[in-house]
């Protein structure tokens, strides 16, 4: 992550979903999960459609009740590390630039995956990595709860009105909007139900982010 100069204090701040919204990991996603249905002998197409909508270990019970959800999480966390040393990801469009430009301070990742993942994503991808992540360790409740937003407010010392997320998946959508923020959808045909903007693409909405966290006048980066 690049050090320069920074506002002392900004006044708006910019939360981001990871997968789905700055990294593209749909294809990623899909692998691991259907290498995890083949070491289950389970059918890859339905497993992947439960994990979709649901977290992993909700995933187990539904899709593989005679297993056990500690080993069956196991062996999914050795397969998802396994593919951030050797998959191959993408930042989607306008990912570099957009968190380039923003101030130091004023943006932060709230993930449902794990800290060391996304770090070696944005390692891949050639993105910078924020001060503060709230990645699935640090709550005890996941999205659709607001805590993890209000976890990334707090740590950055902003006000949850004073925060914009960006998201693509619905919980994330609904964790936002009971965290009393700001929310737009990206990377979507069709907005998200409740979402306060939409956009199709996040290259989209590289310029309003950037509008909403008022740089005009600022000759910070980072």
């Amino acid at each position: 992550m690049t050090s320069e100069f920074v506002q002392s204090s900004p006044r708006k701040y910019v939360l981001f979903d990871v997968d789905g919204t700055l990294i593209d990991a749909l294809e990623n996603q899909r692998r691991v999960w259907g290498m995890w249905a083949g070491r289950y002998r389970l059918d890859a197409d339905e497993v992947y459609r439960v994990a979709l909508r649901t977290r992993p270990m909700e995933t187990f019970v539904q899709v593989a009740p005679e297993q056990d959800p500690a080993e069956c999480l196991a062996v999914l966390h050795e397969l998802e590390d396994e593919d951030v040393r050797s998959g191959v990801y993408a930042a989607f469009d306008g990912a570099s630039e957009l968190l380039d430009a923003l101030p130091v301070g004023s943006w932060a990742l709230v993930t449902s995956n794990y800290e060391h993942r996304v770090r070696g994503r944005f390692a891949r991808t050639g993105l910078p990595v924020p001060r503060v992540i709230v990645d699935a360790a640090a709550v005890e409740e996941g999205k659709p709860s607001p805590v993890p937003y209000l976890l990334a407010a707090e740590q950055l010392g902003a006000r949850p009105e004073d925060c914009l997320v960006v998201e693509d998946a619905p919980s994330g959508v609904e964790a936002g909007l009971r965290a009393g923020m700001t929310v737009w959808g990206v990377n979507a045909e069709v907005a998200v139900v409740g979402v306060h903007r939409h956009f199709g693409s996040l290259r989209e909405a590289v310029p309003d982010i950037l509008g909403f966290a008022r740089l005009e006048g600022s000759d910070a980066v980072g």
